[in-house]
């Protein structure tokens, strides 16, 4: 159901050893000292494992995120060289239907050229006979004009003609020179995104390159995480087992010194009984020795008798009760441990609140207690009470008894008892 930090474990250490009466060896407790500073400098590592490792995370985030960036730039980056490859190939076709109409127009231009020269020349070397020609065979003025006028506008045509040909010549030439500067502005544009794509691709490289280190990085620490972990349960199991140790020196100390009690008083009683025997018989013998006495010896002599039996009796009847006498009859005697409670709500239980124990059974009240350092299922009698250990996160010496409420668990506060093993 929930298992407390290691933190936890090391103050509840503290505590117990803190308790630990003379009982325990004290090379014993010089070895849980020694384990709980160990456990401690091993978990100060691992915090700080811990924390680098997030900030690998973090880093390794980050450079995911920069690197998805970096790839959508790059798609960008081709989808815009993949158009402007397209764009230039549109354009070098423009420019070679424009040089092939150029080459068209040059041509016409110089058949144009050769028949107009040709119709000048024959005006100009036969205008006057022409002209005389025209005047007598004509059959009035208005048709000498007629025919005057059709050479005019032949030669009006011939230049028009030539002047077409001249700025068609110079709009293909104006084009051509555009759609070149065009196709040159297309070539730096693929130059400057061919730069560019290099350039990103060069950043994504390295980029990819940073997050393999960061991961490298991360396991390593995972590594050095997992064998920390392995490293502070080893001792909690090796603290756990100096505990049950110390308990069971002091246990064994508690009983040694009740057996021994008890012997002394085994002894005190039989020296006082055979004092009694050994007054008694003077008594008998003091008796046969004044038989002859007065009766009023012999009153005497039996009142001291009565007296003598009175105070056996009631010596014997003080010497048998005690309030801390360990009854091993109830199991094996563990020691006196330390008692606290708890729920499974989320201020006992943190993020293990409402589930079930570490064992995997179901916390019930006046059934379930949480102990480190003994197996799962292993009962105990606390005065008077079986109890079964289902749960972890205290260490050993010290039982969290589970309640049915917070309220509950804060009631009961702080108690120490004994505790067998009856099981």
């Amino acid at each position: 159901m929930r298992r407390k930090r290691i933190t936890s474990l090391v103050l509840s250490v503290c505590l117990i050893v803190g308790s630990a009466v003379q009982g325990g060896a004290a090379t014993t407790q010089e070895k849980i000292s020694n384990a709980k500073a160990q456990q401690q400098a091993n978990q100060s590592s691992l915090q700080q494992t811990q924390e680098k490792i997030q900030e690998l995370e973090s880093k390794k985030g980050e450079s995911e995120t920069y690197l998805a960036d970096l790839n959508t730039q790059l798609n960008d980056l081709r989808s815009s060289l993949e158009k402007l490859q397209n764009d230039y190939d549109a354009k070098q076709e423009e420019l070679t239907q424009l040089q092939s109409d150029l080459e068209d127009a040059k041509a016409d231009e110089a058949q144009q050229y050769e028949a107009m020269k040709l119709r000048i020349r024959y005006m100009y070397e036969n205008s006057a006979s022409n002209y005389m020609n025209l005047l007598f065979e004509s059959g009035s003025i208005s048709d000498f004009l007629n025919q005057a006028e059709n050479i005019s506008q032949m030669s009006k045509y011939d230049r028009d003609m030539l002047d077409t040909y001249k700025e068609t010549k110079e709009a293909i030439q104006t084009k051509e020179e555009q759609v070149a500067q065009e196709k040159e502005d297309i070539m730096a544009l693929q130059q400057e995104s061919a730069d560019k794509q290099a350039a990103v691709e060069e950043l994504v490289e390295t980029t990819y390159q940073q997050i393999r280190e960061y991961q490298e990085d991360i396991q390593s620490q995972q590594t050095e995480e997992n064998d920390l972990l392995t490293k502070i349960s080893s001792q909690e199991d090796a603290i756990n087992n100096l505990l049950r140790q110390a308990k069971e020196e002091e246990a064994a100390a508690r009983l040694a010194a009740q057996q021994a009690a008890a012997e002394k008083a085994a002894q005190e009683a039989a020296a006082k009984e055979a004092a009694e025997k050994k007054a008694a018989e003077e008594a008998a013998a003091k008796k046969a020795a004044q038989q002859k006495a007065a009766q009023q010896a012999a009153s005497a002599t039996e009142k001291k008798q009565n007296t003598t039996s009175t105070s056996t009796t009631t010596s014997k009847s003080d010497s048998s009760t005690t309030d801390t006498t360990i009854d091993t009859s109830k199991g094996k005697y563990l020691g006196r441990f330390k008692l606290t409670a708890y729920c499974s709500c989320s201020i006992c239980c943190g993020k293990w609140s409402g589930g079930g124990t570490a064992s995997g059974t179901t916390p019930t009240p006046g059934r379930t207690i949480a102990m480190a350092g003994v197996p799962f299922g292993t009962k105990l009698s606390i005065n008077g009470q079986i109890y079964t250990v289902e749960d972890r996160g205290t260490a050993y010496g010290h039982v969290d008894i589970f309640m049915g409420s917070h309220s509950e668990a804060l009631g009961f506060g702080m108690k120490y008892a004994d505790v067998y093993q009856v099981n």
